[in-house]
Formats: C-alpha cells, structure tokens, sequence
C-alpha cells in the first residue's frame, strides 16, 4: 500500500538536483542571518571577541560527532604551517565581521559583505596566478563601484565602521583561496575540521584581552550561534554537492532580504535606497564573476588567447 504523502527525507531526495541545492542554500542564508542575530544579542553582555571564540568553541562542540565518525584520518595533515595561516585568516574574518555587524545595519553590512567574491578574483590573479582577464576585471570594478554608492564618500559623514565588513571580505576571499589551494592536496573532510581545530584556540587569544564570564542567557544566546553556525555550513556543503557553484551563486544573494526583514521586525533598522541599488551593483558583478567562472571551468580558455575570461 502506498503511503501518501511520502516520508520528507524520501521526497526531499527525489526531487531535482538544483531544486535541492536551492532549498539548501536558502536555509544556509536564513541561519546566516539568525546569526547575526544572535552575535548582537551576544555582544550587548559580552565583547565581540569573546562571542567569536565561543561560536568557534560551540561550533567544533557540535562538529566533533562527525569528526568523530571520520577517525583520526580527519585531522591527519602534512601542512600543518598553512593550516595554521588559514586560520589566522579566518579569525581576522570573524573577529572584524562580529565586531562590525554590531556598529552596522544588518542589510548594509550584507550587501557590503558580497563584495567577498570579487576580493577573492582578485586574490586569486595575484596569489594563485590564475588567468583572471578583462571581463572579469571589469566586473570587479563594476562591484566596487558598488560600494562606492553604498559609502557615497560626497556625504556629509561616510560610516567607516563600514571599513570593518570590507576587511572581513576581503580576509574571507582570502580565506576561500587558501580552499583553492587545499583541495589539490587535501581531502574536503579534513579541511573542514582542521579548520575549526586551529581556529578555536587562536579565537581565544583576543578573547582573553577582554574576557567576562557569560551569564545564563547570554550562554544560551552562543550555544545557539554555534548550533546555528553549523546547520548553515552543513547546509552550504550539502547545497554545493547537490549542485555546482555557478548553480548556488545566485541563492547566496537572499540574505540580503532576509537582512532587511529581520533588522526591520528585531531592530528597527531602515535601508535606504542608495544601499540597495549598490548592494544590486555588487551583486550583479558578483554572478558574473561566479558565471564566467564557471563557463571557463566548464568550456576551458578561448584556444585563440582572447583577453575576454
């Protein structure tokens, strides 16, 4: 007898590959802005810096089943000097983005945050001497045009604390590049997990400089942002094998609604217009960059040596 409706798990892996990675990645957004969330309501009792190690300390808590179940296998490396270095990146990404997204409203600290992708194109012409050419360079210009009109440096005041979100994109694409480098030697598993490893020891050296003992609440508040933390990277991962990258690309963008909303119903913030038409300058440049990408990874370079990748 056929039971109707079906098991959620038995439909949800019947349905289409990108639908899947679709769903995937919107959940990804939704607990990535649950999470700015719950860092300010963290940082009004504690430091930003002090939240950062606990989300990372909370993280690896809720991440250790699965390093677990991987064996020793998943922390077995021979770059240990690089490990090391990709977390020092990383905390410098974390530490500027906790710190900021509780000075910046949530959807400008978003749409400013997108400018990570063509940080990262940037990185990767000058660190990894990839073939980045013209289309792709004008994209990148075009997206930090982007946040040019999110600053609009002709105003009265322009917020620098803005400065905080772009030093945490930046360190972020370089942190994706260190990926890059990775995965031509070392297994996806244990890049994840040396990753979190390394970096709840390092996250702990800033937090020492201001450290305060959470209260009850408070506690709560990180226990979630760590849980949270991990549904929204288990939910990217499970997005990106479901389908390519060129494929998800456009479904990191819904964090940018999803900001707005939320600042909007928990914080009373407002989004001017000027923020959202640079925040659709930088998306645009970005899906480019994520398109040309993907095409040249897909077709290969143009045999004539066209300037245009």
């Amino acid at each position: 007898m056929t039971v109707w409706p079906p098991p959620f798990t038995d439909y949800f892996a019947n349905l289409a590959a990108p639908v899947r990675a679709a769903l995937w990645m919107l959940l990804a957004g939704l607990c990535a802005v649950l999470m700015n969330v719950l860092i300010r309501y963290a940082a009004q009792r504690m430091h930003p810096f002090e939240v950062t190690f606990f989300r990372c300390l909370f993280s690896l808590g809720f991440m250790l089943p699965f390093m677990l179940r991987g064996g020793p296998a998943v922390l077995h490396t021979g770059k240990v000097g690089f490990f090391t270095l990709r977390a020092a990146v990383g905390l410098v990404s974390m530490l500027s983005w906790f710190y900021g997204i509780t000075l910046v409203p949530l959807a400008t600290a978003t749409a400013v945050n997108f400018t990570a992708p063509l940080f990262a194109t940037v990185g990767a012409a000058l660190i990894l001497h990839e073939d980045v050419r013209l289309r792709r360079w004008s994209a990148v210009a075009v997206g930090f045009l982007g946040v040019i009109v999110i600053l609009r440096p002709n105003r009265e005041s322009i917020d620098l604390n803005l400065l905080l979100i772009l030093v945490s994109a930046a360190s972020s694409a370089m942190n994706n590049i260190s990926v890059k480098y990775l995965v031509r030697s070392e297994r996806p598993s244990v890049i994840v997990a040396m990753f979190v490893v390394y970096l709840t020891p390092l996250s702990l050296l800033p937090a020492l400089l201001v450290w305060s003992w959470p209260d009850w609440r408070t506690l709560g508040w990180l226990v979630g942002l760590g849980g949270i933390g991990t549904v929204a990277h288990l939910s990217m991962t499970r997005a990106y094998v479901a389908a390519d990258a060129s494929a998800c690309a456009p479904y990191e963008f819904v964090r940018l609604p999803y900001a707005a909303l939320i600042g909007y119903l928990l914080f009373g913030e407002t989004t001017d217009k000027w923020t959202w038409i640079g925040a659709a300058i930088i998306v645009a440049a970005s899906m480019y960059v994520a398109y040309r990408e993907a095409h040249l990874a897909t077709h290969g370079r143009n045999p004539a040596g066209s300037a245009s990748g």
